[in-house]
């Protein structure tokens, strides 16, 4: 049987224009709303996968304001089948503020009888780009850990991961229990359906308190690149631009 936490963010929808908050601490999500990030999107539908294919459960987890119970519920609808909330601020958490929390959950679970065979995140957070909570979990928990992997697999005691290296595709092997963080890209996060929905409004939430105050992340700001000029060229009026529209499709090898 094969038990899986996944770990997710509830961050500001990046499709759009990209804004900061006043401090320039992190990124402002008031006019675009919030999502999980596609790393994460793909952790959660490989923690499911891996759930189904062991016969075990795939629990879901986040450090957030209680408007993250959103991005919790979103995993139920998916297949997850419990989820745990530790209520905080998560601009007052830094890297290794959350590692502890997670691993507080992780060790409090163990001594009630759940035990985790796999512990997923994604490679990093969508808002600030931290690369360090999988890592600094796995230090938490003493535990192996890969990073950036595409596929998990968990099968006799062992965690197969797969991935694109510098040279190729990369596959490890490590003893479970073990951390692993995901790359978008190795699976297709599926939709919630409307029966996952409300199936997911029913599960309870497992709601917890932070073990300790955080430290935070030690950030002293966040930039954006510059803004790169676009140009736009007047091919012409009415039909008189026909003859330039040709000539660019040429340029650009439509129809060869």
């Amino acid at each position: 049987m094969s038990n899986v936490l996944v770990c997710i963010k509830r961050v500001p929808d990046s499709s759009g224009e990209v804004l900061l908050t006043a401090d320039e601490q992190s990124v402002d999500g008031r006019y675009v709303g919030f999502t999980t990030s596609a790393h994460e999107e793909c952790a959660v539908e490989l923690a499911i996968q891996i759930a189904a294919a062991g016969g075990g459960s795939a629990t879901v987890l986040t450090l957030g304001a209680p408007e993250a119970v959103e991005q919790l519920r979103n995993a139920l609808a998916l297949g997850c089948t419990a989820a745990v909330h530790v209520e905080a601020d998560p601009s007052t958490f830094g890297p290794a503020d959350v590692a502890r929390e997670i691993a507080a959950v992780v060790q409090a679970h163990e001594a009630a009888g759940t035990t985790y065979d796999v512990i997923l995140l994604g490679n990093d957070a969508a808002d600030s780009g931290d690369h360090q909570v999988g890592i600094r979990l796995a230090y938490e928990l003493g535990r192996p850990v890969v990073n950036g992997m595409a596929t998990v697999e968990v099968s006799g005691g062992s965690i197969t991961a797969v991935g694109d290296g510098p040279e190729g595709q990369e596959t490890y092997r490590v003893p479970a229990p073990a951390v692993v963080t995901v790359l978008e890209g190795g699976v297709e996060p599926r939709y919630p359906t409307i029966p996952g929905r409300m199936k997911a409004k029913k599960i309870e939430i497992e709601t917890r308190q932070p073990e300790a105050a955080p430290k935070g992340a030690g950030r002293v700001r966040l930039t954006l690149p510059p803004k790169q000029a676009s140009t736009a060229v007047v091919l012409g009026e009415g039909p008189g631009a026909a003859g330039a529209v040709v000539d660019l499709f040429g340029q650009l090898g439509v129809g060869r």
